[in-house]
């Protein structure tokens, strides 16, 4: 085969071949396992960093899991005392409520009392000044005074008690 200009020379294919062998030895011998070395360092580290970072992830998850109970925990204090707190609430209102009808019943009792007694001391008032007036009007009748004969008599006492019935027959009847 003839190659031309291109035709190596066995000198310079032998001193190629020679030298391509020393390279590729010295490659394979001394930089190759350099390389390889520091591949396999990087390989570890990275591997490494990895599995630290899964632990790392991991760790973090059961941490974050932990804070969910604790806050879920929380949650349920907060509600409980919460339930707490309107319990005792209404408690307090009731208490309130039966403290304040108590005093009303006592001071409608009390005002009712009052009223009777009032009532009572208006009839009373009323009474001897309708007698004392209807004594007066008989004797300006009459033309003599009469004070002595009302002392004495129950006349007028038997009319005020009629009146009185007749009233309270009246009362019961509304």
């Amino acid at each position: 085969m003839n190659l031309g200009p291109l035709e190596p020379k066995v000198v310079d294919l032998v001193i190629a071949v020679v030298c391509f062998s020393l390279v590729f030895g010295l490659l394979a011998k001394v930089l190759l396992p350099r390389i390889s070395r520091t591949l396999a360092e990087r390989e570890d580290a990275i591997s490494g960093n990895n599995e630290r970072a899964k632990a790392t992830r991991i760790e973090a998850e059961r941490i974050h899991d932990e804070y969910k109970n604790e806050l879920a925990e929380a949650y349920r204090e907060i509600a409980h005392t919460r339930q707490e707190a309107r319990e005792q609430g209404a408690h307090i209102i009731a208490a309130a409520r039966d403290e304040g009808a108590r005093r009303r019943d006592a001071l409608v009792a009390a005002a009712h009392a009052q009223i009777e007694v009032d009532r009572t001391l208006a009839a009373a008032a009323l009474n001897e000044s309708v007698r004392r007036l209807a004594v007066e009007l008989a004797s300006r009748i009459v033309g003599e005074p009469l004070e002595d004969f009302a002392d004495r008599s129950e006349i007028v006492d038997r009319y005020f008690d009629e009146l009185e019935v007749d009233s309270s027959v009246r009362r019961a009847a509304s």
